[in-house]
């Protein structure tokens, strides 16, 4: 299952690097959707990926429901606790890292951004953003609904065989979709915005995953013009078009989003995350960061030490 996944190409070396897996389900698994169990997973993994623990990032969704006991995840750095009836969802560019097993037990879904038909995806582009909750607690009318329906997918998903495979697949995915667009009601999950929603299915759109996915290792616009399949130039009248900034801004904001994470949750070094987001010398980060906050990374964290809860 997971751990039949590897690093893609674009995987950094380096002792604070976080490997990038790509989605490589079971041998006979039909499209880009998986689903199984919690307790599954951890009887199948006597000791990966929890010892050491190491930190890692997906190209695709984890989306997880506690039915019974609790689950600890780290996510973007940060431990989550998860409790009967909440949902933890790590989307795809989220750092990630297991802790040992515990006593969770309930449905355990991967699935590929594409699984989802377009106009489902752009109804849903509040949730599977990267700044949506990673912890979801359903509105209480839903809960019960919900795993109920995460119970039927998962049946559904161990069916093969019984239905023609296309016709296999549509209810799978027809299942997925119908729990997605119910957990979208969650407490904390901004409403939909058809503005924004529109521009999930567009460049911007696809730049903004692209950037989840690897601002770490590309720092120009062309890179991910090349990645999209566009000019330089129209990717920056996307960009200008939906945020009103240049495309190098935006990924220099995401940069400095990363850097403030991990120098004040998980109290990072500063050499490590200069690694981390593809500085080649520690000082060029620290004249990046400096000059964005006016303060040194090492003033950053201590300050941040200093007023942390």
């Amino acid at each position: 299952m997971v751990g039949k996944r590897h690093p893609s190409p674009s995987g950094q070396a380096g002792s604070a690097a976080v490997p990038l897996y790509g989605f490589q389900p079971p041998v006979g698994t039909p499209y880009g959707l998986e689903v199984s169990l919690i307790e599954d997973f951890f009887a199948q993994h006597d000791d990966w990926p929890w010892n050491p623990p190491l930190p890692g990032r997906a190209t695709f969704h984890y989306l997880i429901l506690v039915i019974e006991g609790e689950l600890r995840h780290d996510v973007d750095h940060v431990t989550r606790s998860v409790v009967p009836g909440q949902w933890l969802w790590v989307r795809p560019g989220h750092a990630q890292c297991w802790h040992p097993p515990g006593t969770a037990r309930g449905p355990f879904i991967l699935f590929e951004p594409d699984v989802l038909t377009a106009d489902t995806a752009r109804l849903l582009a509040p949730l599977t953003s990267h700044e949506a909750p990673a912890v979801l607690s359903p509105h209480p009318d839903d809960a019960a609904w919900l795993q109920q329906t995460a119970l039927q997918l998962l049946d559904e998903h161990r069916a093969l065989g019984r239905r023609p495979l296309e016709v296999h697949h549509a209810l799978r995915r027809s299942l997925l979709e119908s729990l997605l667009l119910r957990l979208a009601n969650s407490a904390g999950v901004a409403p939909p915005d058809t503005t924004a929603a529109r521009g999930r299915a567009d460049t911007y759109g696809r730049f903004v995953d692209a950037l989840e996915l690897h601002f770490r290792e590309l720092h120009q616009a062309a890179d991910y013009a090349e990645l999209l399949g566009c000019s330089v130039r129209t990717l920056s009248r996307a960009a200008r078009d939906a945020t009103g900034k240049g495309v190098r801004e935006l990924i220099d904001e995401r940069r400095l989003l990363e850097a403030r994470r991990l120098l004040r949750g998980a109290r990072w070094a500063a050499r490590d995350v200069a690694v981390h987001l593809g500085f080649t010398d520690p000082a060029n980060f620290g004249r990046f960061f400096r000059a964005r906050t006016g303060l040194t990374p090492a003033a950053f964290a201590a300050r941040e030490a200093t007023t942390a809860p």
